[in-house]
């Protein structure tokens, strides 16, 4: 059988935990910055985890970790 071949777009974007989770980064802190308010910004410029709903998509796009 061929070796599993990972997406590389979902691997620049996504990092796995400790735990086994995604770290991702939030959206929405490229452009139009200035109607967002300063603690907005801040949240937004930290990382988060990926969704349960979405763990199982993720997952398959990077199936080496």
């Amino acid at each position: 059988m061929p070796k599993i071949k990972t997406r590389r777009a979902a691997a620049k974007r996504f990092s796995k935990t400790a735990t086994g989770k995604f770290k991702r980064r939030r959206k929405n802190l490229r452009h139009i910055l200035t109607k967002k308010n300063a603690k907005r910004k801040r949240r937004l410029g930290q990382s988060t985890t990926v969704d349960s709903t979405n763990m199982k998509a993720v997952r398959r796009q990077l199936p080496n970790g």
